[in-house]
């Protein structure tokens, strides 16, 4: 039987400088299982229909919006429910019919089924093969099978966090599994089954493992310190690797910059942040921290109480947006400090109450590294920090 997990919806936290606002009360939370479900698509339509088709009339647009009879989807494998797989499986059918469905493409919903929640969030995504595809290339006459996945818990809202995560779970699943040699029950069903703990909770797991110490992985994840994990199992380090990966700032900042800063941090301590899972609790070595992320760190352990996923998820991109704040002021402090003295003083005050002004430094030191002006600018903040 699955486990009853919370759902992530009750409770909406709002970005501050104090770590979110989780100290205020929150409202009773909503639990929810989680359930999944699995179809073959087949296209009913033939290619010669599609390329006689193909002239840009009427009749040809028509010919290429879907109907329900155009295609058929065949249950593989679920836990829902006779009744609510029905519904579900007409909530896909529609999206096929609209033209809504793009393979490859994840999407998430808001569902009503007739299960004890009744609303609840729906990722889905339509997916071919990947050894098959390759296939497909060599030998054009391939009908290669396509599939429609359901990962169903928690809200819209609280999977919509969760969407890259899901995109990638879907894609092991492309390239790792048979879905054509009867592994179905001893592989496909179990993966499923366990999309919720693989790619929802790793977050939640790592809070619940570091407690305190989670400040120290917030500043690695900050300041782009790369990190070493030692006497650890396969599924603690790939909790520890995707938290870093979800509270880093990539895609959030420039490549280039993102790039420099790694370069530059890693030459600058020519050591990595050793993390020893080898006792009940974990050590840290050449760790680092600011006031920042010990602000940060208490709202996930304040968090931490109601056991809630979606809410660390987040939480932590309230860090985030803070942390793209502030890099953004200081940015603007700089640009006016090129020609004010006083803008100059500005940006030392708000470095020192900033939290993070380490971090931060570091940051638009490496952005500002080709324009002389800001470069000067920046140079006189390390010469005050460091006398302060």
């Amino acid at each position: 039987m699955l486990p009853v997990l919370p759902d992530g919806n009750e409770r909406e936290l709002e970005s501050s400088e104090e770590g979110g606002g989780a100290g205020e009360e929150r409202r009773p939370e909503r639990h929810s299982s989680t359930y999944h479900s699995l179809y073959r698509y087949r296209s009913c339509r033939s290619s010669q229909q599609g390329a006689d088709s193909g002239d840009g009339s009427p009749s040809s647009a028509a010919a290429e919006t879907p109907s329900s009879e155009d295609f058929s989807l065949s249950l593989l494998d679920t836990n829902l429910p006779a009744e609510a797989e029905t519904e579900l499986r007409s909530f896909i059918a529609k999206r096929l019919t609209k033209g809504a469905l793009f393979e490859g493409m994840g999407n998430v919903a808001s569902v009503g089924l007739s299960i004890p929640e009744y609303k609840v969030g729906c990722y889905y995504c339509r997916f071919q093969q990947e050894n098959l595809l390759e296939m497909t290339t060599l030998e054009s006459e391939i009908n290669v099978p396509e599939y429609v996945v359901c990962f169903l818990g928690g809200s819209e809202k609280g999977l919509e966090l969760f969407r890259l995560e899901l995109d990638k779970y879907i894609q092991s699943l492309k390239i790792n599994l048979d879905l054509e040699q009867k592994t179905l029950e001893t592989c496909v069903n179990p993966y499923l089954r366990s999309w919720f703990e693989n790619a929802i909770c790793p977050v939640q797991r790592v809070v619940q493992l570091f407690q305190e110490k989670l400040t120290f992985l917030l500043h690695a994840a900050l300041s782009y310190t790369p990190v070493e994990v030692k006497n650890a199992d396969e599924r603690t380090e790939k909790d520890i690797s995707r938290f870093l990966a979800a509270a880093s700032l990539q895609g959030l900042v420039q490549e280039g910059t993102m790039t420099s800063l790694c370069i530059a941090m890693t030459e600058e301590q020519h050591k990595s942040m050793i993390i020893d899972c080898g006792g009940p609790q974990p050590q840290l070595h050449n760790a680092g921290s600011n006031r920042f992320c010990e602000d940060w760190m208490h709202a996930f352990v304040n968090g931490a109480e109601g056991g809630n996923p979606f809410l660390f998820r987040q939480i932590l991109e309230n860090f985030k947006l803070k942390a793209i704040q502030d890099i953004n002021n200081l940015k603007r402090f700089i640009r006016q400090a090129e020609m004010n003295h006083y803008a100059l003083f500005r940006c030392y005050m708000f470095l020192k109450n900033c939290g993070s002004g380490d971090v931060l430094l570091k940051i638009v030191k490496v952005e500002h590294a080709e324009m002389p002006e800001a470069r000067n600018v920046v140079t006189v903040l390390e010469e005050f920090m460091r006398e302060t």
